[in-house]
């Protein structure tokens, strides 16, 4: 089914809430950059995947001179990198920031940002490492794949457990009193970390969790007591983080539109990818959604929809964040970061954007059986998207973003380069207080 392209979404050259009006192009990796790390405020590490196996390490200095020089190039691993984390431990007296990464190689290493040197390394494990979470209460970090694997700052094992899912553990949250979530294919496994009097450690599975109908591919913490699952199938729930029930389900579902209704099924049915959650980010009020090309905002204390796109963008939308509760970034497959802002809807008498309503419809209930079916017109006080601002500057597609605050934005892409995206009113004015410093130290003109 194709939807007419929304008009809304060619938003011109004037885009007067959009203050990333300059862009710094970062180039040294060769081949795609799926990943971005904030080490500290002003700096960074990235990945990149495929052919190239090495981490670099980019700094962003405050002020006006945000070169984006490369500080590190951290090399050692033979294969594509496929986790990275940052792993902070403090002792009482000092506290300093080591990166983690994981690779195909099926190695874990650790390394100082600082010097750039490999402090350890772990090689011939049972498989590659998918995902990595460090507990910094404990000064213990998880490595999830095959197996669930607990490691000391030292990188010593200090317990693991072999997991029975095919695809392995492909997404780790902390949860309180000592547990973990562990995303495996279509389940959420509960595990438990147990510290004994001798301060060894010891894991457990306590829990599975079975309702989501097809493989889970977004998994995170929305608070304290809360935790939010996204499936392929366009499934969204809503947990306790401590007793783990289902606080809310919804289900993003397809409705045939009356043009197709005389067309074959399977010229109605959506590709898979229309449906699924390629990625969940939330300020602990909001959850947003990335669903197929567009955009789904949740509130989690009303437990409703409170606005949504169908059509945000021309391709998947890979990642997403929450600026404000009114303002949000999205980036896609098409080599566009979109900024936008949550509107009311326009008044009756004003056509809505085709983009907005599509031809989505939303299942609400705890998943039960013959649930009532709602038209995203019919939920009430629903809200639109309007699209703010477009950055243009990427030729393939944009894998995440990395907000800097008043420093600026960083992206990542499949064309193998980063953009680091500035304030330009704000760089302007940083260029010139620089200006009057060096006249005052000269003695002025």
């Amino acid at each position: 089914v194709n939807e007419a392209k929304s008009p809304v979404l060619c938003i011109g050259e004037e885009q007067p809430k959009n203050w990333f009006t300059e862009l710094q192009v970062l180039k040294g990796h060769f081949d795609i950059v799926r990943f971005l790390v904030q080490i500290d405020d002003f700096s960074i590490s990235e990945r990149c995947d495929a052919a190239d196996d090495t981490v670099q390490l980019i700094a962003f200095s405050p002020g006006a001179r945000q070169t984006g020089e490369r500080l590190q190039e951290l090399r050692g691993h033979s294969q594509q990198i496929t986790a990275m984390t940052t792993f902070t431990c403090d002792d009482g007296l000092t506290s300093h920031t080591s990166l983690i990464t994981a690779s195909s190689d099926r190695s874990l290493s650790l390394w100082d940002p600082d010097t750039g040197n490999r402090v350890q390394t772990i090689s011939d494990l049972q498989s590659s490492v998918k995902c990595l979470l460090v507990l910094e209460r404990l000064c213990v970090w998880i490595s999830g794949g095959e197996e669930l694997c607990v490691w000391n700052k030292d990188f010593q094992l200090q317990c693991h457990k072999q997991n029975h899912s095919d695809t392995g553990i492909t997404a780790l949250i902390e949860l309180p009193k000592n547990c973990l979530a562990a995303a495996m294919d279509k389940e959420i496994a509960i595990y438990r970390l147990t510290v004994s009097t001798d301060s060894s450690l010891s894991v457990a599975e306590i829990r599975c969790l079975s309702d989501h109908q097809d493989q889970i591919r977004s998994l995170i913490n929305v608070n304290d007591g809360l935790f939010a699952s996204g499936s392929h199938a366009g499934e969204l729930i809503l947990w306790d983080a401590i007793d783990w029930n289902i606080l809310a389900y919804e289900h993003i579902l397809w409705e045939e539109s009356q043009a197709c209704a005389q067309a074959e099924i399977r010229l109605a049915a959506p590709k898979p990818s229309e449906m699924s959650i390629q990625h969940l980010t939330t300020n602990g009020k909001l959850i947003l959604a990335a669903v197929g090309s567009g955009l789904y905002v949740y509130s989690v204390l009303s437990k409703m929809v409170v606005a949504y796109r169908k059509v945000a963008h021309d391709s998947n939308v890979l990642h997403t964040m929450l600026l404000s509760d009114s303002e949000l970034m999205s980036c896609s497959e098409d080599g566009s970061v979109r900024m936008w802002e949550i509107q009311d809807l326009p008044l009756p008498a004003e056509p809505a954007s085709a983009g907005f309503f599509g031809m989505w419809t939303f299942s609400r209930s705890n998943k039960q059986t013959g649930a009532p079916i709602k038209k995203v017109t019919d939920v009430p006080n629903i809200r639109m998207l309007e699209l703010t601002g477009d950055l243009i500057g990427h030729s393939g597609a944009v894998q995440m973003f990395v907000n800097f605050g008043e420093n600026g934005l960083v992206t990542c892409s499949a064309d193998h380069l980063l953009i680091l995206w500035k304030n330009g009113e704000r760089q302007s004015h940083l260029r010139s207080l620089a200006l009057f410093e060096k006249l005052e130290e000269s003695g002025g003109l």
